[in-house]
């Protein structure tokens, strides 16, 4: 199969969909690989590396994309690059389309295949390849969150460990996740005072006993919300619902009881924020005041930290990609159920009931795309 890797172009975004090292796997399997020129520097990759991996280095971005059958991305494409899609290809990418109508309707016309990584879930009811990005933005809205609470960046001037003599940072994250949890634990390494909101109750059991009374669980309602509100100098929004718009659970009225200068730190934003007042920002101008209020709505966070960001997400896709490039998509998703819950869209059509419900439409039926396609 004819595989593109392009360089991403979204607000800097220095992650890169592949390694060197997952690229020498497709072209060993006998895969012809194109990388764009200069793709994988912003995660510490040279050309060279891909060179050596078997790949073809292309700077003609327009012919890169014309020659594939199947295009490996990190982040949804650029209205740029929606122009260039066609209806025999298939996009490999996070989309996060129930928080975007426009990308939804622009691909849909591209008549492309679109497999969205962060729908494809596992027998345990997980969600494989956004785990691993949940965990790395779960960790980073902590230290954007200690940072944003520094007097300079606009927050109420306090230390997340605190000092002796002087209580800590009280942190909530709203969300018992992988993202949940991960900036729970980073918190909790930073000598904060941390509390985790959720709705499940066997999740909050296993935070409990995972972390033996070092952060407090509790159910999720409105007055927990309310009261976690009034507390918290961060509060962190770590809510998903696979495919569809994140729930707003911090309303504008809510931001009158925090204590100004405290954090919200919204990581759905991918999926449309779950406080009403976020709004996607980018690394260059990270974020914003409302309300004496400090906003982080970075909408990658891990491009950040591209070398470590590009590497566990290369890990968790490369099989997934093995088995489109070896079959082809509708036969790979054939033989799998959770491999199949990725289709978003194709031949113009909404395949993910999530995606379709965000947007009021009809969702076809697995069978019916397949023979369409």
């Amino acid at each position: 199969m004819k595989i593109a890797i392009p360089a991403e172009i979204k607000n800097h975004e220095y992650r890169v969909s592949m390694t060197p090292a997952g690229v020498r796997e497709l072209t060993e399997r006998g895969h012809t690989v194109a990388v764009e020129r200069g793709a994988g520097v912003g995660s510490g990759y040279p050309d060279d590396a891909y060179e050596q991996a078997g790949a073809r280095i292309e700077s003609d971005v327009d012919a890169l994309w014309a020659g594939a059958e199947l295009i490996i991305k990190v982040k949804e494409p650029q209205p740029v690059e929606v122009a260039r899609l066609e209806a025999h290809q298939t996009l490999f990418a996070y989309l996060h389309l129930a928080a975007d109508e426009a990308l939804t309707r622009s691909l849909l016309k591209t008549g492309a295949t679109c497999i969205a990584y962060e729908t494809i879930t596992d027998d345990h009811g997980g969600l494989p390849l956004l785990a691993p990005m949940s965990g790395v933005a779960g960790r980073m809205a902590v230290q954007a969150g200690a940072h944003c609470l520094e007097k300079a960046q606009g927050g109420a001037g306090i230390l997340m460990s605190g000092v002796p003599g002087v209580a800590p940072a009280r942190v909530t994250v709203i969300g018992g996740g992988v993202v949940g949890e991960n900036a729970a634990r980073m918190a909790l390494g930073l000598g904060a005072d941390v509390t985790v909101l959720d709705r499940s109750l066997a999740r909050l059991e296993v935070l409990d006993q995972r972390y033996q009374g070092r952060l407090r669980t509790v159910y999720s309602t409105r007055d927990a919300i309310e009261a976690a509100a009034r507390d918290s100098d961060l509060i962190v929004g770590a809510v998903l619902v696979p495919g569809a718009s994140a729930p707003r659970l911090i309303t504008r009225e809510m931001l009158s009881m925090m204590k100004p200068g405290s954090v919200l730190v919204d990581v759905a934003i991918d999926q449309g924020g779950c406080f009403e007042t976020s709004r996607a920002t980018t690394h260059a101008d990270p974020a914003y005041i409302v309300d004496d209020i400090v906003h982080y709505c970075v909408a990658n966070m891990p491009g950040a930290v591209a070398r470590t960001s590009t590497q566990a997400l290369s890990n968790a896709t490369l099989p997934w990609i093995v088995r489109l490039a070896e079959h082809g998509w509708q036969e790979a998703l054939a033989e799998d159920e959770h491999f199949r819950r990725g289709l978003n869209l194709t031949g113009g059509a909404l395949a993910h009931p999530a995606v379709a419900e965000a947007f009021g439409e009809s969702c076809a039926s697995v069978e019916a795309l397949f023979e369409r396609g």
